[in-house]
């Protein structure tokens, strides 16, 4: 048996065998991005004041980095995986989805990586980025 309608099997169109890992990796994103944005904006609210001396030296604990490092991977690795969803749906000409695929991915592992280093520089030195 194969999966897939039987008007799909003819056509060959039955399961392309990814598309349940990128639902399950985008729900866990999801789930990640949700638990990780309310601690950010607690952990914000208790904060006296939003000073940028105040918000460096918050940042360099690593009690605050680490989770805004694994925030700063979730929120770029499932905008990755949203939008390549919606590449793929809409572009239709192959040349054109291939270089949207590649800007998309220069952007999400630059600005991944843009992030972590800040928060890096400021958890490693303290020092204002």
């Amino acid at each position: 048996m194969g999966s897939g309608t039987n008007i799909g099997k003819v056509r060959g169109l039955g399961s392309a065998k990814h598309g349940g890992s990128h639902w399950i990796s985008q729900r866990t994103t999801a789930v990640g991005n949700l638990l990780l944005t309310t601690w950010l904006v607690a952990s914000l609210l208790l904060m006296p004041n939003f000073d940028q001396a105040t918000l460096a030296l918050w940042l360099a604990k690593p009690s605050v980095a680490v989770p805004m490092i694994l925030m700063l991977v979730s929120v770029f690795w499932h905008t990755r995986l949203g939008l390549q969803v919606l590449i793929e749906d809409y572009v239709h000409d192959d040349a054109l989805k291939f270089g949207a695929m590649t800007l998309l991915n220069f952007y999400v592992v630059g600005g991944a990586v843009f992030g972590i280093f800040t928060v890096a520089k400021l958890a490693f030195t303290g020092a204002p980025a």
